[in-house]
């Protein structure tokens, strides 16, 4: 069965193969952008392709969980999980530990991408269903989470876990998730 697991160099050859299936238009989706000690850093889909690099990049994203790595202004502390079945790749999902305006407008606590070849298969729904103790375990409660407007299937995902919407913003729904079992 699929979990969320921290990033881990055992998925590096379904990581590669799942940035080939989103292409250049949405690899900012990978997460291939590290923003620890107080940088930011792009891995490109070549360089990622080198084992060594691949383990950097994974240190690195895993770093940003920790609240003493220093980071660049504006951006916040993030734990990024990747959902896998074994070594295969299926998705990533992000959990944002504080909120600034921009994040507070458009981007949310909880963001996600399943990978093309393993959507609508309810992936993304029990991504986020298992990211809600995580959230909640960092001071979360609620979880803001967007969607763009036209998104349906994002939108059924948020509401079965709960959401209840707020409002529409710069094109993006805004919902509220519990991340407490009552």
């Amino acid at each position: 069965m699929p979990i969320l697991v921290v990033p881990t160099t055992a998925v590096h050859r379904s990581f590669l193969a799942a940035w080939d299936e989103l292409g250049p238009d949405h690899e900012r989706w990978m997460g291939a952008r590290a923003h620890a000690a107080g940088a930011e850093e792009d891995w490109t889909r070549d360089q990622t392709a080198d084992p060594a690099e691949f383990a950097r990049l994974v240190a690195e994203i895993r770093r940003e969980a920790e609240p003493d790595t220093a980071l660049a202004p504006g951006i916040v502390h993030q734990t990024v999980l990747w959902f896998v079945d074994g070594v295969e790749f299926l998705g990533r999902l992000s959990i944002r530990h504080d909120l600034t305006p921009a994040l507070t407008e458009v981007g949310g606590h909880i963001g996600y991408c399943v990978r093309p070849s393993a959507r609508r298969r309810g992936y993304a729904t029990q991504m986020l269903t298992q990211s809600l103790p995580i959230a909640a375990a960092l001071g979360i409660e609620p979880a803001l989470v967007t969607c763009d407007l036209d998104n349906t299937g994002s939108r059924k995902v948020i509401e079965a876990a709960g959401g209840e919407l707020e409002d529409e913003r710069h094109g993006k729904l805004r919902f509220w998730v519990p991340t407490q079992v009552t």
